[in-house]
């Protein structure tokens, strides 16, 4: 499904994953926060495609400051109403991947199967952007499509074979891979073949 067509669905994809826990590669990331020695002043996290906050919630709820971006004004509508999230620690912007601007000295970079929606021209500039935003010894955690994936084959949507993402890696030391290739469902029903790259990855 390309991005045109699944504009029209972000409403019914918010109700879809609405209560759904965080995902699985942030908890990694902030597993390995916390074995690290913290500052006195709270860490500092982008979630990047944040929708209505599936992982800024728990980001928030672990006393991390949060600015949270998306390209969709409804997702930034509906996580700046949560009446269950400390607003006091949230920052949100409307802003698309093609424009993002990021402040420096980023501790942790999150992006939860958002980065393949940024239009492919625009993606090695985004990638550049995530790079240096990260603080030496910050992370980012995420997934990226493989070639292989069923949306691999639409023109606005960002895939990278194994090669390709070897090279985005290396300002990186990788503390998590996994690589998966499955069939399956997306969150709204639709069948697909899965290639996806799980990601947490620390800035050199």
């Amino acid at each position: 499904m390309s991005q045109q067509l699944f504009k029209r669905r972000w409403s019914d994809y918010y109700q879809a994953v609405e209560g759904r826990p965080p995902r699985p590669t942030l908890l990694k990331a902030l597993e390995l926060f916390d074995s690290e020695v913290a500052g006195g002043d709270p860490r500092f996290a982008v979630d990047l495609g944040c929708g209505d906050g599936r992982d800024t919630a728990e980001l928030l709820r672990r006393g991390w400051r949060v600015l949270g971006i998306d390209g969709e004004p409804e997702a930034i509508a509906r996580l700046s109403h949560r009446p269950d999230l400390d607003q006091q620690l949230l920052e949100t912007r409307v802003q698309r991947f093609e424009e993002v601007t990021l402040p420096a000295d980023v501790d942790l970079i999150n992006a939860s199967f958002s980065l393949p929606f940024c239009a492919p021209d625009a993606f090695p500039g985004l990638w550049t952007t995530i790079v240096d935003a990260l603080r030496p010894g910050g992370r980012f955690c995420g997934q990226l499509f493989g070639d292989r994936d069923t949306w691999a084959a639409y023109s606005d949507i960002t895939s990278c074979t194994r090669s390709e993402l070897d090279e985005l890696l290396q300002p990186f030391m990788v503390e998590f891979f996994e690589e998966e290739e499955h069939p399956g469902t997306t969150a709204l029903g639709d069948e697909k073949q899965w290639h996806i790259f799980q990601l947490v990855i620390k800035k050199k």
